[in-house]
């Protein structure tokens, strides 16, 4: 029976807890690329690159889970880089696409949707044992990112500069940056357990909705986005109407 040394072991071990670590470092990575492409007038190169930061900071949660090693550091760093990808990137990029000739309206609207997001991270580390695992407290901050960047995209794709299109820009930047520290709820789909059987349809699905990216990714990313951005009002709005059709207790009692 073959024994593995110490040495080794503890290598392994310091090579598992590096694996999601290297996942949030692409994720940084993508942020700064996006960036420094909006610098150089490259906004589609930008725009896809908040999305595959999105996809890498998806990604360094569920293998650190999956590796069990997670870590407070790993837990810090994640949210710093969060700070970059889906924070400052997107405020950077929106403002030199479309909001820099707006004078202070512009840097206004960027700096609104950087603070929602560093506001919207501050409260979701500070509330993650109190929280309900099965929604989100704000819009979350990738999910906010995506929305800047898919319509950044979408323009692009169709040759619409955003100095043409500046205060439709400004309205969304600023929606995605109130929304972030709002109270309002979003689903969060935690407690879907992907080790568990589902059902046909529901594989189905998924391999539609690949190919519906695969044939036009600005357009499906951006609309899928829009959705979820609208599902926490969606959401609040039918709970309000719930809350109006009941009827109180003075009102059911009847003259005796």
């Amino acid at each position: 029976m073959q024994v593995t040394p110490p040495k080794l072991l503890t290598e392994r071990r310091r090579g598992i807890y590096l694996l999601p670590n290297l996942f949030t470092t692409g994720a940084l990575f993508a942020g700064f690329y996006a960036i420094v492409q909006a610098m150089n007038g490259k906004f589609e190169q930008s725009a896809v690159a908040i999305f595959i930061a999105m996809v890498l900071d998806g990604l360094d949660g569920r293998v650190a889970r999956l590796t069990r090693t997670q870590s407070a550091f790993g837990a810090e760093y994640d949210s710093l880089s969060d700070m970059v990808s889906f924070g400052v990137a997107p405020a950077l990029v929106m403002y030199v696409w479309a909001l820099q000739d707006m004078g202070k309206l512009g840097w206004i609207a960027a700096f609104i949707y950087c603070a929602g997001t560093a506001l919207r991270l501050a409260r979701f580390n500070t509330q993650l044992e109190v929280s309900d695992k099965r929604f989100f407290q704000g819009l979350p901050s990738p999910a906010a990112a995506a929305l800047i960047a898919g319509m950044i995209w979408v323009l692009h794709d169709y040759e619409i500069k955003g100095p043409d299109i500046h205060w439709f820009a400004w309205v969304v930047t600023v929606f995605a940056g109130l929304t972030m520290v709002s109270n309002l709820r979003y689903y969060s789909g935690k407690d879907i357990n992907l080790r568990h059987s589902v059902p046909f349809v529901v594989v189905l699905l998924v391999v539609l909705a690949f190919i519906l990216i695969s044939y036009r990714p600005p357009e499906v990313l951006f609309g899928v986005f829009v959705l979820y951005a609208l599902s926490g009002y969606a959401l609040w709005l039918s709970r309000f109407v719930r809350r109006g059709k009941k009827i109180p207790d003075s009102d059911k009692q009847t003259d005796k």
